[in-house]
């Protein structure tokens, strides 16, 4: 499931990751550390919402 940044709309997709910050491809939401933030804004976990295409 991707998630959306309730902030910026940047689209977390598992399927890519996040690579700069160091979160591999086929990383889930749930298990990326909760001290992870928006790539694009710099908010926290709590700031996504599940995203629905």
């Amino acid at each position: 499931m991707k998630y959306i940044c309730t902030i910026c709309e940047y689209i977390y997709d598992p399927a890519q990751g996040d690579p700069d910050s160091g979160i591999d491809p086929g990383t889930e939401f749930a298990d990326i550390l909760d001290d992870w933030t928006c790539p694009l804004c710099g908010v926290g976990k709590s700031d996504f919402e599940p995203y629905e295409e």
